[in-house]
């Protein structure tokens, strides 16, 4: 069998059809390197989400600095930068990234320059501590968040591109699927480590080989063939970027989608208060924040595969299941805190919850990665891309003061406030047009 026969008979499974070759919305050349292009894809975007896992802002970053003393104060604006820091210049980016026929080396030269940032780290926490480490780290990482944002813009065109609707969700399914089995691994490694500390050195080559893996990410990624595209409208980045946000005004569908999207946040914002109020009934402890991490893991791997394929059918009706699933928990979370404060304190119940909670975020972001691209063509998809990422990078920015309402709701009442809000984005997105057809 030859080395082409072997990547289509793959791509055949992975996408589960014998007739494989469907090419809708791309161009007949594009067509014909379909099967590369997808594996290509998948590989580049595994090591990209291994670096992902093993440098998580969430948890790593934060270890990190409390290692080296750093300030609370500078620990706080670890998660603003890395998710708003990465949206907010979108809009004007994709001005840029507009004049370009070929796109991949913008998503390239965003790998390699998240590599430096996340090596730059690791030398960090190999070298200083206290005030001093903390700044470089914030700087580095802002570094980090706008290389992102060149990935991201660059990614959904690219994809748009090289890969045909009906086969999108799947690619996104795959990729997630893999993330899900090295953050499996890496939960487990930290059960097995128990109570033994993790040294900021030892952080420090973690960091540097998440560093590696993004500039593995990067040269597969150079070898996707992608063809010239359209170049319209790469004007004034700055003239063209506000000019663009008038499609909020013209556009119905996008408009909703953007607002319904914004509620969704309301998943990933949950999050953090499972993982505090865990704390608050269980302490703190590395098995607890192993079994935090597998339960996010597994439910990757379990559900990125059957979500993605769902979402080349119906990607709106994937979010809004994904949804239902974190609204679900969250007023189960809500009512078992009120009237059953005690089986909180078991130590599988809060990561049980976190599993399933994680499983609906999986849903509602794979459905509206898919949603978005299958939303438009050409210039059209980079516009969406740009406009709406920027607005939600604002609104994360103002996410963080939602910790404020611990004082007069409790952790178990900011997640019942944030599961009212996914009902309202449920209900929005029951009205949105269907975009597989």
């Amino acid at each position: 069998m030859s080395s082409k026969s072997k990547i289509d008979s793959i791509y055949e499974k992975l996408v589960d059809e014998e007739d494989a070759r469907v090419c809708k919305a791309i161009d007949e050349k594009a067509c014909k390197v379909v099967p590369g292009n997808f594996l290509l894809t998948i590989i580049s975007y595994f090591f990209n989400k291994l670096a992902d896992s093993v440098s998580n802002t969430k948890v790593v970053l934060p270890w990190i600095m409390q290692s080296l003393n750093v300030p609370l104060y500078l620990i706080a604006f670890l998660v603003p930068i890395r998710e708003s820091g990465s949206l907010l210049p979108q809009l004007i980016i994709a001005a840029f990234i507009r004049k370009m026929p070929i796109r991949k080396n913008v998503w390239v030269f965003g790998a390699f320059l998240q590599a430096f940032s996340m090596i730059g780290i690791g030398v960090v926490a190999f070298t200083l501590e206290g005030v001093m480490a903390g700044y470089m780290i914030i700087f580095l990482l802002v570094i980090f968040s706008l290389a992102r944002g060149l990935s991201s813009v660059a990614a959904k065109d690219v994809v748009g591109k090289t890969i045909p609707k009906t086969r999108r969700g799947a690619l996104n399914g795959w990729s997630g699927s893999v993330a899900g089995v090295l953050v499996v691994l890496l939960g487990g490694y930290f059960i097995i480590n128990g109570e033994k500390p993790f040294s900021p050195s030892n952080f420090g080559v973690l960091l540097t080989f998440a560093g590696i893996f993004w500039f593995l990410a990067g040269i597969v990624y150079s070898k996707i063939v992608e063809y010239e595209g359209e170049t319209e409208g790469g004007g004034n980045a700055a003239v063209v970027a506000f000019k663009k946000l008038s499609i909020l005004k013209t556009d119905k569908p996008f408009r909703l989608f953007v607002i319904t999207r914004a509620l969704f946040l309301c998943s990933v914002l949950s999050a953090p208060f499972y993982v505090v109020l865990a704390q608050k009934h269980l302490g703190s402890n590395s098995y607890l924040l192993g079994m935090f991490i597998l339960s996010s893991g597994m439910a990757s791997l379990l559900s990125a595969p059957i979500w993605g394929k769902f979402s080349d059918v119906s990607s709106r009706k994937v979010m809004i299941i994904g949804a239902s699933i974190c609204t679900v928990f969250g007023f189960l979370i809500f009512f078992m805190d009120l009237l059953f404060s005690s089986l909180l304190s078991v130590i599988w119940i809060m990561p049980l919850f976190y599993f399933f909670l994680s499983i609906g975020y999986e849903g509602i972001r794979i459905g509206r990665k898919t949603y978005l691209v299958d939303l438009a063509e050409g210039n059209k998809r980079t516009d969406y891309v740009a406009v709406s990422n920027t607005l939600i990078g604002i609104i994360l920015l103002f996410s963080g003061f939602i910790g404020t309402l611990n004082t007069s709701l409790g952790v178990a009442g900011i997640i019942l406030f944030l599961s009212v809000i996914g009902l309202l984005g449920i209900y929005l997105a029951l009205k949105l047009p269907e975009v597989e057809d």
